[in-house]
């Protein structure tokens, strides 16, 4: 088994960017501009401590354009992480820093409302470890401005990943455990 920070790297090189689900994140690490952020927490006072302080590391070095944060012990259930997803989204709100930075949330069972967990199309937001992406907003809407279409993204991500079975996706995600 690889390190999780090690997994996440993999994933992303080979699904995100090697699958094209995200155009912008190529660039960004190419660039070295993406911040690998491990914790090991499991409690949720600790774990949106982390969050705190990786938000605060990032706000202070403006060479690193996002974050993912890997939580490598903790929200094992997705449950749990969309909880804890909640209480990140009002960290942020607490704090005045909506519309500085967003989240975008990943895990290794995710599942989007209405579908069954076998559904191809969970696989968009599925990694090999729960993660946090944290996104700098005016980073995001540069992005959007230079790229034709972004809303037709997610509906792609989706096709694509319907172009194949549920245990195709499997087979594909093992290799990042």
């Amino acid at each position: 088994m690889k390190d999780p920070v090690s997994s996440v790297r993999l994933w992303l090189e080979e699904a995100v960017i090697g699958l094209n689900l995200c155009p912008f994140a190529k660039r960004e690490l190419n660039a070295e501009r993406i911040r690998f952020a491990l914790s090991n927490d499991t409690d949720f006072e600790l774990l949106l401590e982390h969050l705190a302080q990786e938000l605060a590391r990032i706000h202070e070095d403006e060479s690193v354009e996002t974050s993912l944060l890997i939580y490598s012990s903790g929200l094992k259930e997705f449950d749990d992480y969309l909880d804890f997803l909640d209480l990140a989204q009002a960290y942020l709100e607490d704090r005045g820093l909506l519309g500085v930075y967003q989240f975008a949330s990943f895990h290794p069972q995710y599942m989007f409302a209405g579908t069954s967990h076998s559904d191809p199309a969970n696989y968009t937001n599925r990694a090999p470890y729960p993660v946090l992406h944290i996104l700098r907003e005016a980073s995001l809407e540069r992005a959007i401005e230079s790229y034709p279409d972004t809303q037709s993204i997610p509906e792609r991500n989706i096709a694509l990943m319907q172009e194949h079975s549920a245990e195709y996706w499997q087979s594909v995600f093992a290799k990042f455990d």
